[in-house]
């Protein structure tokens, strides 16, 4: 394992919380350790959040559970559900080491 690999883990691990990810038609799910960064001061408007909802999550829970997060999936953070809008790897060379999903929503 990388150095990258590893130290992305351990933030994840240490700043993260729990999310569930599922896919809506056939409701395949995996639990998981994700790290969202609060939102910066330009994307609040009126103490609101208003930009893309950002969460960081290692390759292992996904990798396990055989679910590759893609367009359409649901994120639930606590008594919020997200759609992603975007999955993009991350990588360590040629190793898939984690996702950033990018998601709307928060309902």
């Amino acid at each position: 394992m990388s150095w990258c690999a590893d130290r992305r883990r351990r933030q994840i691990r240490a700043k993260g919380r729990s999310m569930t990810l599922s896919r809506p038609r056939n409701g395949g799910s995996v639990t998981l350790t994700a790290y969202a960064p609060p939102p910066q001061a330009s994307q609040l408007s009126d103490g609101v959040a208003r930009a893309a909802f950002i969460a960081q999550i290692t390759a292992d829970e996904t990798g396990s559970a055989g679910f590759t997060p893609q367009e359409g999936d649901n994120l639930v953070d606590g008594s919020r559900t997200y759609t992603l809008t975007d999955a993009v790897g991350v990588y360590s060379g040629p190793t898939l080491i984690g996702w950033t999903l990018i998601a709307a929503g928060g309902a």
